[in-house]
This record gives structure tokens, C-alpha cells and sequence, in this order.
């Protein structure tokens, strides 16, 4: 109905508007730095550090440090890693002469004073294990070596932890308590299965939406953004085709969006906060909800034909599917229990399902007509997502889309991704991709499916199979990237645009039916409106 679609079309046009890069990575504060001096003995790759830590005799919570760019390498595993009791320094710095007994202890000093390397060397001449250094932040900063350092002989392990932690273990010690560190630093898996899984969500959610109208939709709810109404049957004449409401997107609406989305990611920029990020994880939940709802209400019509038929009165709304009231409570209760357990190690499923049923609507409710739009949608998003992730630190001093999609500084994130946990990762962490960079080039993918089909191609004579395989190699281009750059969040559609917008241009041309494709649907009269 038209208040309903009214209603979830700013709600599709603001998750489209916040659909991020690919962000691939695992979020945590894993880095290879690389701009600092590198002499002798000051070369070190920097290295996430667990610290467990035992408070007389009480196993605590394990603390995370950055090894310094100087200093010994840490081991591997916790079984080589020896135990040792933590020590304060004296002075508290560690920036001259060191008068506490630290003798096979671990030391602990505060940041500032003096270079690190200095530190390192006054903890090392007074017997120390190893330094652990205090920043004056939250932040893990990373410990290098100073011009002049020209040469340096540090034989102990060094790294920073934050501040909330070091100024813990400082009141433990200063109240007298026997306080044992066990340092190590664990291997990251060079390949992740998370990203293999995330891959064939990806992959399947795009495929899903193609082949969702031929294969899963029946008749009797073939008008998919309108189920909220009476539906006739199979015999009634009614032509469901024609009524079907699809937004058509234009070449000039494809600018458009563009520009206002670029508007809108720099006010998110500067205004984030805990109340736009509750906002944006409404209209996620409102998407997710109409999404699910519209999933659900299909494929039980399609497995109970005879539900699709049956209808209740409703106030305000009037006759409406028994089928469909039935469903949207459960969805609703459904969007609800994520965002109370949103933070629970296990939301990331709910949060995909939602994710997974809103992309698979987008894609049936907003369509491309030819390959000349497309190239102007696509075109535009692929300098949009590069603009905003690696040229925007040259203008903002941080990447806007990173930034946004990081969300605010007490820890809520921006739900418009598809998340996995890094199961075999000890660092933890989640494998990450943006809406965007599965609904933009899923709308190509989509419109070569139905190309396809109006013109009885083959398999591999067609277009939809070497696209859904060019989606895959694009995917698979962006975590290498991502493995080569340590780790950086990666613009997705950088890669994800030349495997399919230019994949498909490539074969047309060879085939001699890239006219064809640039002008298709030029005349369509099936659709109801554009946006």
C-alpha cells in the first residue's frame, strides 16, 4: 500500500547512504606501522601483546599492549611465555638511573620524560625482564626509535599499554599487591575461514535476489512491496506484472545520490553521537523488519499456496493477508531482541538475517534498466568509496567513511554491514562488509539475470553467471588487498566495480551486444514510477 512504501523509502535511501566500504578487517588495533627510522636494532614489526596477569595469586582480565619498534621478540605462544612479578619504577618515568630492585621483574613506567629507547635502556641496566610503558591515552601508540638513535642495544621486551590498564595496575602495586604479568603475542592466521563464509553470504544474497522472483515468489504474491492488500488469485485476471511497483533508478538520479550521500556521510562525520547512531540502528531495524517481513510472507505463500489467500480486516489498513499479520509481529519481536542483545557474542547472526532479508527487498523493490545507468551508478560509487576512504585523510586528517562507520566513541556501531566473528583468529575480532558493496553491484548483477532471461540465453552464453563469478573474484581482490595493507579498511567497490560494470561492458563488446545492453529498458512501460 502507498503509506507503507511512503514510509520505508527514506528508510531504504538512508541504509543505501550509510552502506560503507568493505571493511574487511578485523576490528581491532592490529597495525604494521611502517614511517619510522629504521637503524640497527630499532626495526621491529609492531605486534599486538597479550598481558595475562595474576593479582596475588587471582587470575585477571587478559590486558592488550603494542610491542615498540626496538626490544626482544615476545613468544608466540602463552607455554613459552615465562611469568614474572611487575614492578613500579623509580622515578616513575624511568627517565634516569632506575633505584628500584627490578631484577627479573617486569617494570612498569609512565609515558613521557624521555624517549622510549631511553626508558628501555635505564628498565634494562637495572635488571629488568622486560618494560611495560603507561600512555597518557586509551590509545596504543606506536614506540620508535628518535633520529639520533643511531644504534640501539635493547635486549628486553618493550610495549605500551593503555592508560585505564596501567593506571590499574599501578593503584594494585602501590596498594601493596603482588602483581604477575605473563607476556606473549600470538600468531594471526595468515587465512581466515570468516572470510569465506562472508564471501558466500555475499555471494548468495546477491544470487538469492536474482533468481527471488522466478523461483521462490509465486503468483499469488508476485507484487512483493505491496503484500499489506488484498491479493487475487491465479484466475482473476488481474494482471500482477503491471501493478508491481518497481523504482527505477535514472542515470541523473544516480549523480543525485551521490552528491547527497557524500552530504550526508560529512554531517554524520562531524555530528556522530549516541543518539544518531540510535537513529541510524532504527532505521536498520525498521529496514530489517519490512525486509524479513517481506521474505517470510513469500516463501510461506509459495509452501502454502492456500495462505496466500486468506484475508482479516484490519483497522485503518483494511483487508490485509492473515498470513501477513501473523508474520510481522514475529519480525518485529525478532528486530527487538537484537537491539537489546545487539552486544551479546551472538548478534551477529540476527544482525546478518536482518541485514540478508533488507538487501534481498532493496534488490527486488530498486532496479537498473540498462548498462547506461548502471555505468553512471556505479561509476559514481566507485569514486565515491575511494574519495572517502583513501583521499579524505589528505583533507579530514582520518578516512570520513572509516570514521562513520566505526561509529561513536562509546562503542555503538553503525549496523549497515554484514559482520562474521573470526573464529580461529586468537585476536578475535570480525571479518566486515558494507551493504553497499553487495547492493551496488548486486543491482547489476540482478538486471543481467533478467537480461538473460528476455533474451532465452544459456548459462554460459549469458551474462549472470560470469557477472556472480566476476562478484566473487572482486571479493576475493579486496581481503588480499586488505592482507597486504595490514589490515586497512579496504573500498570494496575499488575492486567490485571493474569485476562486474567492467566485465560486463568487456563481454558485451566481444559479443556485439553491447548496444543492446546500453539501451535495454529505454521503453519499459511495466514500470510504475523512477527514482
Amino acid at each position: 500500500m502507498a503509506v507503507r512504501r511512503v514510509l520505508f523509502l527514506p528508510v531504504l535511501v538512508t541504509l543505501l547512504l550509510l552502506a560503507g566500504p568493505g571493511r574487511a578487517a578485523a576490528d581491532d588495533a592490529s597495525r604494521s606501522y611502517r614511517g619510522h627510522a629504521a637503524s640497527p636494532g630499532c626495526s621491529n614489526k609492531f605486534q599486538l601483546v597479550k598481558v595475562k596477569n595474576w593479582v596475588n595469586g587471582s587470575e585477571g582480565t587478559t590486558l592488550v599492549g603494542l610491542s615498540a619498534a626496538f626490544g626482544a621478540s615476545l613468544p608466540a605462544t602463552v607455554n613459552e611465555a615465562r611469568k614474572a612479578f611487575s614492578v613500579l619504577t623509580d622515578p616513575l618515568d624511568c627517565c634516569s638511573n632506575v633505584t628500584t630492585k627490578l631484577t627479573n621483574s617486569i617494570a612498569i613506567a609512565t609515558r613521557g620524560g624521555c624517549p622510549f629507547t631511553a626508558k628501555a635502556e635505564n628498565a634494562q641496566a637495572a635488571g629488568a625482564a622486560g618494560l611495560l610503558v603507561i600512555n597518557d591515552s586509551e590509545e596504543l601508540y606506536a614506540m620508535v626509535c628518535n633520529e639520533n638513535d643511531t644504534s640501539i642495544n635493547v635486549t628486553i621486551p618493550v610495549l605500551m599499554i593503555p592508560q585505564s590498564a596501567g593506571k590499574n595496575l599501578k593503584d594494585l602495586l602501590d596498594q601493596g599487591a603482588r602483581v604477575e604479568l605473563q607476556l606473549y603475542s600470538p600468531i594471526r592466521p595468515v587465512v581466515e575461514l570468516s572470510a569465506g563464509f562472508l564471501l558466500i553470504m555475499a555471494v548468495g544474497t546477491i544470487v538469492c535476489a536474482s533468481l527471488w522472483s522466478e523461483f521462490v515468489a509465486c503468483e499469488q504474491v508476485d507484487e512483493h512491496y505491496n503484500q499489506l492488500t488484498r491479493q487475487e488469485g491465479p484466475n482473476s485476471g488481474t494482471n500482477h506484472r503491471q501493478e508491481k511497483e518497481i523504482f527505477e533508478i535514472s542515470a541523473k538520479g544516480a549523480a543525485v545520490f551521490i552528491v547527497v550521500a557524500s552530504v550526508f556521510l560529512l554531517l554524520l562525520f562531524y555530528l556522530m553521537s549516541s543518539w544518531v547512531t540510535w537513529v541510524l540502528i532504527v532505521f536498520f531495524c525498521i529496514g530489517g523488519i519490512e525486509g524479513m517481513h517481506s521474505c517470510l510472507v513469500t516463501i510461506f505463500s509459495r509452501i502454502f499456496k492456500e495462505w496466500g489467500q486468506k484475508t482479516v480486516e484490519v483497522p485503518f489498513l483494511g483487508e490485509v493477508l492473515t498470513l501477513s499479520v501473523g508474520i510481522l509481529p514475529f519480525c518485529t519481536v525478532f528486530a527487538i531482541l537484537w537491539i537489546v542483545y545487539r552486544r551479546s557474542s551472538f548478534a551477529w547472526i540476527s544482525q546478518d538475517i536482518l541485514g540478508i532479508c533488507l538487501m534481498i527487498t532493496v534488490l527486488q523493490m530498486a532496479r537498473l534498466p540498462n548498462i547506461r545507468v548502471a555505468s553512471a551508478l556505479l561509476s559514481a560509487a566507485f569514486v565515491y568509496d575511494i574519495f572517502w576512504v583513501f583521499i579524505s585523510p589528505l583533507i579530514f586528517h582520518e578516512s570520513v567513511m572509516i570514521a562513520v562507520a566505526s561509529g561513536d566513541s562509546s562503542g555503538e556501531a553503525i549496523p549497515m554491514l554484514l559482520r562474521i566473528p573470526r573464529f580461529f583468529d586468537p585476536w578475535g575480532g570480525y571479518d566486515m562488509i558494507g551493504f553497499g558493496d553487495i547492493i551496488f553491484p548486486g543491482l547489476l548483477v540482478a538486471f543481467s539475470y533478467r537480461f538473460d532471461r528476455a533474451g532465452k540465453k544459456g548459462i554460459l552464453n549469458g551474462y549472470f553467471l560470469w557477472l556472480t563469478v566476476g562478484y566473487a573474484v572482486g571479493l576475493f581482490l579486496t581481503y588480499l588487498g586488505l592482507f597486504l595493507m595490514d589490515g586497512h579498511g579496504q573500498p570494496a567497490l575499488l575492486y567490485l566495480v571493474p569485476c562486474t560494470l567492467g566485465l560486463i561492458v568487456v563481454l558485451g563488446w566481444i559479443r556485439g551486444e553491447l548496444p543492446n545492453l546500453w539501451n535495454y529498458g529505454r521503453r519499459s512501460e511495466n514500470l510504475v514510477e523512477q527514482v
